[in-house]
């Protein structure tokens, strides 16, 4: 839509929503706030119920091998990625609420 010679999105929440989705999609997706006792099977368990996977990994210190609290996981699809993304973020898993979003690319 145009509006003084500039054009605008929709103002629909949800229109701008799907658009965000779209333009910075990804099958890679961070997660932040996972308790230091989440490891990859367990995020392995519960991202798989998404779809299928290409990789899971928690990142650990790699001097104590304890996880630093974030990790990635990487789909076949950006539909599985996006529709995880949508559906777990800020979910409770091992007692904290995760942060989700698409990684970076590098």
């Amino acid at each position: 839509m145009w509006a003084n010679g500039v054009y605008r999105l929709s103002s629909s929440p949800i229109f701008r929503f799907r658009w965000m989705l779209r333009r910075h999609s990804s099958s890679k997706l961070f997660v932040g706030g996972l308790s230091y006792d989440t490891h990859e099977p367990v995020l392995k368990h519960v991202f798989e119920q998404h779809g299928e996977l290409i990789e899971v990994r928690v990142i650990c210190d790699h001097k104590s091998g304890k996880s630093k609290g974030y990790g990635f996981v990487h789909f076949v699809s950006e539909e599985s990625a996006t529709k995880a993304l949508a559906e777990m973020d800020g979910q409770l898993l091992d007692g904290r609420n995760i942060r989700i979003h698409y990684a970076n690319k590098k």
